[in-house]
């Protein structure tokens, strides 16, 4: 159809305009504003304290400590945010961090992190999507996905039982050819950022492959790593240890400066 045409120009476009590049230099298409990332991020979080209730007051101590000392690393527009940190009554060894200043642990991972610089390279990773706009970027992949999908039906005419199976096809290949890859990439990128950073704020970098032993060890079974969303352990301890010597060199600086964090594990 003609109208296709400008839609996929006007789209391209728009991409095209969005376009800026992450903390380590790879190209992001973002679309969503941050204001709406923000907002989206506090709802989030106030539907997980809604959900789960709050685990004791030591806990609470503990993880804020560490993630006040990654956060006062932060560039910063985001260091200055308020951020709120919540430690969660779950068994599940769980975290992340949203968009707005928001981070919660569940009462999980401190069975699997097992001192300070293995919750620090937790908490660090999940900061590290953050400040790579990796949520922004996610939502902005699937849109232009769906948008591209959307356009090709229309112009190939694709309304008939068979064209609708191909498309079905095409969906699967955009899922597995582009969006879990994307995560993949996310992750991996977060891993690298969060390791500099939980290092500048003076904890130590090599208990980072510790902990991802020990998320392997309690992970059991995964599903093939071409369906999953995240890279194996394996390939994350190995990419650990590729950054790891300018990790270390940020470690000493920090201490050198008098960074040695000291969170009173419960």
């Amino acid at each position: 159809m003609r109208w296709t045409r400008p839609l996929a120009v006007t789209a391209l476009c728009t991409a095209l305009a969005a376009c800026t590049t992450s903390p380590t230099g790879r190209s992001q298409l973002l679309l969503v504003s941050n204001d709406q990332l923000n907002q989206m991020g506090a709802q989030a979080f106030d539907q997980y304290q809604q959900e789960l209730p709050a685990a004791d007051a030591k806990s609470q101590r503990y993880v804020q400590c560490v993630a006040q000392a990654i956060i006062a690393e932060l560039p910063g527009e985001q260091r200055q945010q308020n951020w709120e940190v919540e430690v969660f009554k779950a068994d599940e060894p769980n975290a992340f961090a949203l968009p707005g200043g928001y981070m919660g642990v569940n009462s999980g991972m401190l069975d699997v992190a097992a001192n300070q610089s293995q919750l620090a390279t937790v908490l660090g990773h999940e900061v590290g999507h953050v400040l790579a706009h990796h949520a922004n970027e996610r939502a902005s992949t699937e849109s232009a996905t769906q948008l591209g999908l959307s356009v090709l039906s229309s112009s190939a005419g694709m309304e008939s039982a068979g064209g609708e199976q191909l498309m079905g096809l095409l969906g699967m290949g955009a899922q597995y050819g582009i969006l879990l890859p994307f995560s993949r990439k996310h992750e991996s990128e977060a891993d690298m950022i969060g390791l500099r950073l939980m290092a500048k704020a003076g904890f130590d970098p090599r208990e980072s492959i510790s902990l991802w032993e020990n998320m392997q060890r309690a992970g059991g079974n995964a599903p093939p790593e071409w369906m999953s969303t995240h890279p194996s352990e394996g390939q994350r301890i190995n990419g650990l240890k590729a950054g790891m010597q300018q990790a270390l060199d940020d470690y000493q600086r920090a201490h050198t400066a008098g960074q040695t964090p000291s969170c009173p594990r419960p």
